[in-house]
């Protein structure tokens, strides 16, 4: 009995034990939970792992010719764990001197002994992810990874080589807001937004470690999920026309001192575009690529929307293009307001080719009242049976919504049809205008503007976007030869641009030189008047191959009209084209050809277009250039030579025997302010070949 009740005893203090013991361990818990939990919660996040995701390397975007526009380029962070496992006190204190005399040699940035004093504050503080330099490039870390110390691997030497990648692009500002740009928290734009699907890829995962700070480490050099890198995009644009249509336009603003202007060349059986510049004046009076005004800005287009208010009077039947109408003396009322012709005193009875051909707003508003009034609902059918009135679906974003007013609408007046007509009360993007020329010149046949070709992954295409049409036949084809008549009309002798029809080709188009209303103060803003002029038309005219607009904004130098602010532009890019592709045109006129393009010849400029032009005129060329961009010609009894000229960046280039479009180019690509006297090829410039140049300095070039 005794016996038993020892056992119980026992038994009875085994419990008690087991009972306090698991207090204590019930209140250790909840001592940490409630009393230390914030402490050990930051100790457990210190060193939680996480599978992490890899950014994959963006695909490229190509021009046609496949030079590459815009590109990720690998750059990289090196880090270092100061207490790596494997990188012994004695190994560290043996090489860290020879580490940092490399790091100092390569990077060129401070002495070893800033390194030196910087590793070991690193050290003495325990940082096991140290960055010891950004924006290393892949060459860089080639030659660092073989440095003392880090030579051994990342788990010997703590040494980390952190990749990510930049966005490039490597022809700057050309085609910049079309190429556009996809960043995080901003919407993307351009190409790079429409295409970022396919450009961005998939991207990969791996663990990694997050230490003090937030930061992430990787656990190993392993990815547990690889990225899928992007696809590249192949646009349409071609860059040597991009660079002319950039620097045309740019001349011009700077001559005018316009607000900002846009330039674009459109390839008429495929509705691909091949350039397109937008330039805007900024703060410091220079001009760069800020917004996408050929796809963005809608605005009353003026007299280049003649050219539909005709073609619907055409389709109509109500008009042809002998029949009269009486400008009068350029003054016609409509109720309480007076249109007006632009020379101030109209051109008297005159049929529809010459109204067109004088750009007679008078003549233009009279027929189109005259033949819609009792329905001038008629009339807005017949433009948005033309395809006008409506977005192209640009695969880009940001286009301009078109406006043409309908007889419904509450702003509806007796004048809105005839100043309709003229392009007032009615609002288009450059590019919209651009597509209705282009389905004139194309028979018809209007096609979707296009700026991406194809999407390649690993040299594989994956899609190609061929041409689109948006409407079979926007009219007749009796229309459209009345149309193509009326537009060839206007680059003569007695149209309005009369000073394009000079070359060896044809160029069909019409000009349009429209006031531009103020958001508050109307068509006056400080007792001024704003302006828009515009160009726009297509080459060669015979055969139509390329249509082209230029829009130029607010010029304020007392010029205003579109055949001398934007004509000029239109004609530096087609001539450029026609360079290039001589097999596209008919020469207008052989003899008048040849006198105005005799060759042999010498002179100095761009080695592919004088070799395109010799080629024209069967002139044999001896190149011994060597394959140089820039070269002067020599003539000799049998053939033309072309010897290399030597351009040095920095340095002013020897113009002398160019060009004038061959010289500008070349002095503004150095920075200087071209001043031009007098007609001609280059024979002297101010400044001597060879000596520095500075940007914004001024040289004057004379051309005789």
């Amino acid at each position: 009995m005794k016996g038993e009740n020892n056992i119980i005893s026992k038994a009875y203090i085994v419990f008690i034990a087991i009972c306090i013991f698991s207090l204590l361990i019930v209140g250790k818990i909840l001592f940490i939970q409630f009393v230390n939990g914030e402490k050990w919660e930051s100790k457990v996040a210190h060193i939680t792992t996480d599978l992490r995701e890899i950014t994959p390397v963006r695909g490229n975007i190509y021009a046609d010719n496949r030079n590459m526009l815009a590109t990720s380029v690998p750059i990289y962070e090196i880090r270092m764990d100061m207490l790596a496992d494997g990188l012994s006190d004695e190994d560290y204190f043996q090489n860290i001197d020879s580490l940092c005399v490399a790091l100092s040699k390569l990077f060129d940035d401070k002495p070893a002994s800033a390194y030196k004093a910087e590793f070991a504050k690193a050290r003495k503080a325990g940082n096991r992810y140290y960055r010891v330099k950004s924006n290393v490039d892949y060459d860089q870390v080639q030659k660092a990874q073989d440095f003392p110390i880090w030579k051994r691997g990342r788990f010997k030497s703590g040494v980390i080589f952190e990749k990510r990648t930049i966005r490039l692009m490597p022809f700057k500002e050309l085609a910049n807001r079309t190429v556009g740009y996809e960043r995080e928290g901003v919407q993307p734009v351009g190409i790079e937004g429409a295409y970022n699907s396919v450009l961005s890829g998939k991207p990969g995962a791996r663990y990694e470690k997050r230490l003090a700070g937030g930061i992430w480490m990787p656990l190993t050099d392993h990815n547990e999920v690889e990225p899928e890198d992007g696809c590249d995009v192949y646009t349409t644009l071609d860059v040597n026309i991009q660079d002319v249509a950039t620097n045309a336009l740019r001349k011009e603003l700077k001559n005018h001192n316009a607000s900002h202007g846009c330039a674009v060349l459109m390839e008429v059986k495929t509705g691909y575009i091949k350039a397109i510049a937008n330039l805007t004046r900024t703060a410091d009076s220079t001009y760069r690529e800020v917004y996408n005004y050929a796809v963005g800005e809608a605005t009353e287009p003026g007299s280049t929307f003649k050219l539909a208010s005709l073609m619907a009077a055409f389709e109509d039947g109500l008009i042809d293009l002998h029949d009269t109408i009486d400008t009068e003396n350029g003054k016609y009322r409509f109720y309480d307001r007076i249109m007006r012709d632009s020379n101030g005193k109209g051109h008297g009875k005159i049929d529809v080719l010459e109204v067109f051909q004088k750009s007679s707003n008078v003549g233009v508003s009279r027929i189109i009242n005259e033949k819609y009034a009792s329905n001038p609902q008629r009339f807005v059918d017949r433009l948005y049976k033309m395809g006008l009135g409506r977005k192209l679906g640009l695969e880009i974003s940001g286009e301009g919504k078109p406006k043409i007013k309908d007889p419904s609408d509450n702003s509806w007046s007796g004048v809105t049809l005839p100043w309709m007509s003229i392009g007032y009360e009615t609002l288009m993007t450059p590019l919209q205008i651009l597509t209705f020329y282009n389905a004139v010149a194309n028979n018809g046949v209007m096609l979707k503007p296009q700026f991406v070709s194809e999407v390649q992954r690993n040299g594989i295409v994956i899609k190609e976007n061929r041409p689109i049409v948006l409407n079979q036949a926007i009219a007749s084809r009796e229309t459209i030869a009345k149309a193509r008549k009326m537009l060839e009309s206007v680059v003569t002798e007695e149209g309005t641009a009369a000073n394009l029809r000079f070359g060896a080709y044809h160029i069909a188009g019409k000009t349009g030189t429209a006031q531009i209303a103020n958001e508050k103060y109307g068509y006056k803003y400080e007792q001024a008047v704003s302006y828009q002029a515009s160009f726009v038309g297509y080459f060669p005219a015979e055969a139509p191959e390329y249509t082209c607009i230029v829009v130029v904004n607010g010029p304020s130098n007392d010029v205003y009209y579109a055949n001398r602010v934007a004509g000029p532009v239109f004609k530096e890019i087609a001539d450029k084209v026609y360079a290039q592709r001589f097999d596209l045109f008919k020469v207008k006129d052989p003899i008048e050809n040849a006198i105005a393009y005799k060759a042999p010849v010498s002179l100095s400029g761009n080695a592919e277009d004088l070799k395109s032009i010799f080629s024209a005129f069967n002139v044999p060329v001896e190149d011994n250039s060597g394959g140089y961009g820039w070269v002067t010609t020599k003539t000799e009894p049998e053939n033309v030579e072309l010897e290399r000229r030597t351009v040095k960046d920095g340095f002013t280039p020897n113009v002398v025997g160019m060009g004038l479009r061959d010289g500008v180019y070349l002095l503004e690509s150095c920075g200087y302010e071209v001043k031009v006297q007098g007609k001609g090829m280059i024979s002297k410039q101010s400044m001597p070949p060879g000596s520095p140049a500075r940007k914004g300095q001024k040289i004057t070039i004379e051309l005789s």
